[in-house]
């Protein structure tokens, strides 16, 4: 994988950049739609590749892993074999999944056994076998195995905790370095920040994996329920530490404003199942601001769904026929509704990187984090 950082804006952090994976280029600032399951909900591989102009999609170690499990996946040639998606696929580790499974769960130095949510039968992550279940699920980016806190996280915990990430981290490294890929092209091995909301803790962990020298890092355990202005303060603080020359990956996040912000504190790429899930009960992301579709509002609105044009399709179908759809219950209204968030999400980082090329981020920025944040 090769980064190329093209312009920064000189009023922000923000940049503009070029990541090449053998499975095609990626222009920075990028927003990854979730496939967790290797598929991302309501949406056909062809729709995210020729609709809406997908240029990476997000996959997740703990839930391939249990299905369809690794045979199928070695089987199948990866997960690129497996759903016939041909552009870069990034995987998280699992670590995040294993946290929200708290009841479920133990942690020890070795690793983490977890009960599986399907059907409870027992497993056990460690640095080293996620590292080979990421190979054989075969994303072109995987994610380094980490405990990510919860928040509120006291100090002692935190501090704990990151102890143990660091730990695993170097035992990630070596098992990657040790191994090869499966599928005859190459993966990359991003480490994760953490230090929950504490300053101190996260310029540690940013000083750590920027040591370490890896193709790109990420920021973990943010957007977990903590403040946005602690949000961002930490995405500042480890921005300024981590290598200008490679990516910058924050990982969860968020709203389009969330989005908007941490693109101007120095952040390259972005995943969040808010557009999907959020589009399947009714909430449509617009340019001009946030709708609930199923508001009486927009019975009789004829207008389309988005009449900006910045989603194609969804110049096709009116708010009354979306709205129609969910009153009805109609599975064509989820799909037009996802289509249209990640569609919007997509533009709103393309829209991002253009601004910072031409030199007006810094204005348009300020105007779009009104007109994103606003009800309609």
């Amino acid at each position: 994988m090769n980064f190329t950082l093209l312009h920064t804006d000189p009023e922000s952090r923000a940049r503009a950049g070029r990541i090449e994976t053998d499975h095609g280029v990626i222009e920075t600032p990028i927003f990854m739609p979730v496939g967790t399951a290797a598929t991302v909900k309501a949406v056909h591989q062809h729709e995210l590749r020729d609709d809406i102009q997908a240029q990476i999609c997000l996959g997740n170690t703990y839930h391939l892993y249990l299905r369809p499990g690794l045979e199928v996946l070695r089987e199948a040639g990866g997960i690129h074999g497996f759903n016939g998606w041909q552009r870069p696929v990034l995987t998280d580790s699992g670590g995040f999944q294993v946290y929200s499974l708290a009841h479920r769960r133990k942690i020890k130095e070795e690793g983490v056994t977890f009960q599986s949510h399907i059907d409870g039968s027992k497993h056990t992550f460690t640095p080293e076998n996620v590292m080979d279940i990421q190979r054989i699920i075969g994303a072109d980016i995987i994610m380094a195995f980490d405990e990510c806190t919860p928040y509120p996280c006291d100090f002692k915990y935190a501090q704990k905790s990151l102890g143990l990430t660091h730990r695993w981290l170097e035992r990630c490294i070596q098992q990657f370095d040790n191994t090869e890929p499966l599928y005859g092209h190459r993966q990359a091995l991003f480490p994760i920040v953490q230090g929950s909301t504490y300053l101190e803790l996260r310029r540690i962990s940013a000083e750590t994996i920027a040591a370490h020298g890896r193709e790109g890092n990420a920021i973990g355990g943010l957007s977990v329920g903590e403040p946005a202005e602690d949000m961002y303060a930490m995405t500042e603080i480890v921005t300024e530490i981590l290598p200008k020359d490679k990516p910058r990956y924050l990982m969860g996040v968020g709203t389009p404003e969330n989005i908007l912000e941490s693109i101007a504190r120095g952040i390259d790429m972005f995943d969040c199942v808010l557009p999907t899930r959020n589009a399947r009960h009714g909430m449509i992301y617009t340019a001009e601001g946030i709708i609930n579709i199923r508001n009486q509002k927009w019975q009789r609105d004829f207008s389309p769904i988005d009449p900006s044009g910045v989603v194609p399709t969804s110049a096709l179908h009116s708010k009354a026929y979306l709205r129609h759809l969910f009153i009805c219950g109609e599975i064509l209204g989820m799909q037009l509704a996802t289509l249209q968030n990640l569609g919007f999400y997509l533009w709103l980082v393309k829209e991002a990187r253009k601004r910072i090329l031409d030199g007006s981020f810094h204005s348009w920025k300020t105007e779009m984090v009104k007109r994103v944040s606003t009800r309609l």
